[in-house]
């Protein structure tokens, strides 16, 4: 399984031959940068300006943050497609296939035009070296052009302002939440990353920043290139509703949030925006239109008997939320909750376990043989100085782990596997057919 494109060992050769295979291409695009993550806008954009003459003619909504940047993206795309819009959202990183990355119509490209869009970019690239994340992007943005895509919704992969989505410029905006994430690109603390995050920001363009508490670097950088930015407490509200729901105001405009497991503050988001992306739609068109939003790998079901819960959540920020609807979940039921937990090694994992210690029952720690994958005796010694409930169990996979807990889960206990997306993809390989796979 490579998701992210970690680094091949071997040297690259020169591009897949015409009419290779997506999962040929993804091969190649591994070992054609010598790093993984390599932050900056110079290079992508000297081959965007050989694939684009200029500006794409289509909306760009740009959606950066630390947590639930999936979700905005997932409910704008549902509401867009809802008011008739033709759209194309832009992900990452992937469960199972790298297409589940570029959706048109609400719909996995096909490989077929996915090769197409590499084929273009590589043409266009004439020896710029591009990480996988950046050939990826750009590809599909050929692929959204090609299709004549109206509206791009397109998710940031780490940061904002150096990040290669960056590379176009949007003209609508919204900043999720600002955390402590990926400390050794963005810094250590609210302000810095959130200089990052408003990095996407341009002059005038309508925005909205979901985070109750936006950091002062937000809110300057809105000031200074007068960002029309609604504010969650000040431009719209969120209360609770009927029960498990939540009620949005937005001006004289009230909308019910549907009960569920994604983060009401990143559908509010997508909600409030809308209603400039798309004011004609009625508000019983967006409410249906976000009731029916659902993202694999955030807080997802995929297992009864014992229920086995997954959650990509991996940082203290998102374990905070998950923990929240752990307990919100079990109520006053007297089952236990096992956790099966595999991270990477540049993740915080102390702040993770200490978010979630007051809602696990017990840990079985699980071994990532992925890049800069923790094995378990690592991850052991990592959480060793947080206070956990029972002795952590130490397992060599998501498998064997996963195992272990559902032999030991009695009736009325819960199961949730996180970490990462690595962790959530082979808890869900492992339990899901694959005709139920997105």
């Amino acid at each position: 399984m490579n998701q992210k494109g970690s680094k091949s060992t071997s040297a690259p050769v020169g591009p897949p031959a015409h009419g290779a295979s997506v999962q040929e291409w993804l091969h190649w695009l591994e070992a054609i940068h010598p790093t993984e993550i390599d932050l900056g806008l110079d290079r992508v954009l000297v081959v965007l300006r050989r694939l684009f003459l200029r500006k794409p003619q289509a909306r760009i909504i740009t959606v950066a943050g630390t947590n639930g940047k999936g979700t905005t993206v997932t409910a704008l795309e549902s509401i867009l497609l809802a008011a008739g819009r033709s759209t194309g959202a832009y992900m990452s990183p992937h469960l199972f296939r790298y297409n589940e990355r570029v959706r048109i119509g609400g719909q996995e490209i096909s490989d077929r035009a996915l090769v197409s869009a590499f084929e273009r970019v590589e043409a266009a690239r004439r020896g710029v070296t591009l990480t996988y994340f950046e050939f990826g992007t750009l590809a599909a943005f050929v692929a959204f052009a090609e299709a004549g895509v109206e509206d791009w919704v397109l998710e940031v992969g780490l940061g904002g302002r150096l990040d290669a989505v960056n590379v176009l410029d949007p003209d609508y905006a919204v900043i999720t939440s600002v955390d402590i994430d990926h400390i050794g690109f963005l810094g250590d603390n609210r302000e810095v990353i959130g200089f990052e995050k408003a990095g996407i920001l341009r002059p005038g363009i309508p925005a909205v920043c979901a985070d109750p508490n936006p950091p002062f670097s937000v809110l300057q950088q809105a000031s200074a290139q007068k960002v029309e930015l609604k504010l969650t407490g000040r431009d719209y509200t969120l209360a609770p509703g009927a029960p498990g729901q939540g009620l949005l105001t937005i001006g004289d405009e009230r909308v019910e949030l549907p009960a569920g497991p994604l983060p009401v503050q990143s559908v509010a988001a997508a909600a409030v925006l809308s209603r400039q992306l798309v004011p004609e739609l009625s508000l019983e068109s967006l409410r249906h239109a976000i009731g029916n939003v659902k993202v694999p790998g955030r807080f997802e079901t995929i297992h009864h008997n014992p229920d086995v819960i997954i959650d990509v959540g991996h940082n203290p920020h998102a374990a905070a939320w998950l923990a929240g609807n752990l307990r919100d979940l079990r109520g006053d039921s007297p089952g236990c909750i096992l956790a099966v937990y595999g991270a990477l090694g540049d993740k915080d994992v102390e702040g993770v376990a200490s978010a979630m210690s007051s809602v696990v029952d017990q840990w079985y720690l699980a071994g990532l043989d992925v890049p800069r994958g923790l094995d378990s005796d690592s991850l052991m010694r990592r959480i060793s100085t947080v206070a956990l409930q029972g002795k952590p169990g130490a397992f060599g996979s998501v498998s064997e782990a996963l195992a272990a807990a559902m032999e030991a889960a009695k009736s009325g206990d819960r199961i949730v596997v996180f970490g990462s997306f690595f962790t959530v993809a082979l808890a869900r390989e492992e339990l899901l057919p694959a005709s139920e796979a997105p």
